[in-house]
């Protein structure tokens, strides 16, 4: 197959399309550029922006002997990543950026691309893997836990994924590591990325207030008292414990954690950590990886909201646009704005995106 390697300029890109060649494959290597001056973005070996990670990228092609191009995306991604991740904190809503960019720019734009240019797949160094079901092609849990990254590929589509590539899927980390070095990979023991690839000083709350400006509000508890004031609502999410800017201690002492986000009235609401309590959510804009359930026929599944979080048990039943999934556990730290990932055992059933949530305990 003619392959089109994403490579960020880290160990897991390199070695990916380090076994796309070996398979036998036509590979061609690119990096995505994804700012429009990279040196704002993270500097180093902390993100994917940046001049030094091109550079990377391009050594680690020409030992494997391949052509290696730069697609700049600039535009792409801050319209479509950047931007979004703005609007939704604005709203009080809590994004993960990291799945945005794998629907609208890897899975989306890049392989349109490829497709366009003649290539059969995309290859990437996700830790995911592809399976092929009766149905078709089934994403599915790595065999790393703790390097699995099938939920932030919970919104790719049964379509999307006949086209894609994960050789490390089936690989634990610390062997990826040993394989570059072995291949003579300069990137070996590289440093993993973290946090959020454009904000260059992992400040988000400094990031968003220099686009949304100050926004001053208060911080009240559930019964409405004052308690605190804050520079704006961009600067929370739910479940928050640290930072609340309390001036006022609880009456009992205990801890109190973000329970709210009203932009509009400019309002944070805090509480105790039993009101953080959730037992079901309304989910929209619903994406498959496969056909999708039966509507209004429940599904006994496994649902996950953080990208590393613990997957809990949990009954989800499709309504039209939206899906209702209600936890057999509460849970806590539910925020909208998340991605909701489906699991049937390791497989990815598919996503949406968290609308509302339904207390199990009254604020």
């Amino acid at each position: 197959m003619r392959v089109l390697a994403a490579m960020s300029g880290g160990v897991d890109s390199a070695v990916a399309a380090a076994r796309l060649v070996e398979a036998g494959h036509d590979v061609t290597g690119v990096h995505l550029a994804l700012s429009a001056n990279p040196q704002s973005f993270r500097t180093g070996a902390r993100g994917c922006c940046t001049i030094e990670d091109s550079r990377d990228a391009r050594r680690a092609a020409d030992v494997l002997g391949i052509p290696f191009y730069v697609w700049d995306l600039a535009e792409r991604f801050r319209a479509d990543v950047v931007d979004d991740f703005v609007a939704e904190y604005a709203a009080g809503r809590t994004p993960n950026p990291c799945l945005r960019c794998n629907e609208k720019i890897k899975f989306a734009a890049v392989l349109d691309r490829a497709l366009a240019l003649g290539f059969d797949a995309v290859g990437t160094g996700h830790y995911a893997r592809v399976v092929d079901g009766p149905a078709g092609p089934e994403l599915h849990r790595a065999a790393d836990p703790e390097k699995d990254q099938s939920y932030v590929l919970g919104v790719l589509t049964a379509g999307q994924l006949e086209h894609a590539l994960f050789p490390l899927g089936d690989t634990v980390k610390t062997d990826v590591r040993d394989e570059a070095e072995r291949r003579g990979l300069a990137v070996a023991r590289k440093p993993d990325s973290h946090d959020i690839c454009f904000i260059a000083d992992g400040d988000t709350a400094g990031f968003l207030r220099g686009r949304l400006g100050d926004a001053p509000g208060e911080v009240v508890d559930a019964a409405g008292a004052v308690v605190g004031t804050h520079d704006g609502t961009y600067g929370f999410t739910i479940g928050q414990r640290k930072g609340l800017r309390i001036g006022t201690p609880a009456a009992d002492g205990q801890p109190r954690y973000v329970l709210d986000i009203s932009p509009v009235d400019r309002r944070v609401t805090v509480g105790p950590r039993e009101a953080l309590a959730v037992d079901a959510l309304t989910g929209v804009a619903p994406r498959w990886c496969g056909a999708p359930p039966p509507a209004s026929s429940p599904l006994s599944c496994l649902a996950q909201f953080r990208a590393h979080g613990t997957p809990a048990e949990a009954v989800a039943t499709v309504s039209g646009d939206a899906v209702e999934v209600t936890f057999g556990t509460a849970q806590e730290g539910v925020a909208p704005g998340q991605a909701i990932v489906l699991y049937d055992g390791t497989r990815v059933v598919g996503s949406a995106t968290i609308d509302a949530t339904h207390s199990a305990v009254s604020a």
